[in-house]
């Protein structure tokens, strides 16, 4: 059984995002999509991740975590983005990554040069899309899948 789409049982019915935005349709090379050809997080009963789940914790905590605090909780330089995923969704979510945003003296730099964020940008919008679901709690996963041979190729072929 699979858990993507588990939410907290204190959750009210407005509170929980469109199922749609992370209900598993189908993988590919350990890849998870939405019925939408997003993206997505994918759980199992015993709460291991997919490695993309588990690759978006470590890229987050490697380049976002400094001004956006631990787990997208938020800081007191830049605001929580663990919702980020849900609420502006994926196109909007990568708009804001590559070309970044100003909101008063807030600035979000652009990262789209920026090889260690957008060859893993897909895995920083599932872990924080799991994360605004509170489909994973908090720290680093203690399980996760293993990395296809498909995605390590295609890391490899993004890091030059």
């Amino acid at each position: 059984m699979c858990l993507a789409a588990s939410l907290p049982m204190s959750a009210s019915a407005e509170d929980k995002p469109d199922p749609s935005v992370y209900e598993v349709a189908y993988s590919e090379d350990g890849r998870y999509y939405n019925a939408d050809d997003v993206p997505t997080f994918n759980i199992t009963e015993d709460g291991t991740v997919d490695w993309m789940t588990f690759s978006g914790f470590r890229r987050y905590h490697a380049e976002c975590h400094v001004c956006h605090g631990p787990d997208g909780e938020g800081s007191t330089y830049a605001p929580a983005v663990k919702n980020a995923a849900v609420d502006l969704g994926y196109d909007g979510f990568v708009d804001v990554v590559v070309n970044g945003r100003q909101n008063g003296n807030s600035v979000m730099p652009h990262f789209g040069e920026n090889r260690n964020v957008m060859c893993f940008l897909d895995d920083i919008y599932v872990y924080l899309k799991a994360r605004g679901t509170d489909s994973v709690p908090r720290g680093r996963p203690a399980n996760k899948e293993a990395k296809s041979d498909v995605i390590r190729e295609d890391e490899n072929a993004c890091m030059g």
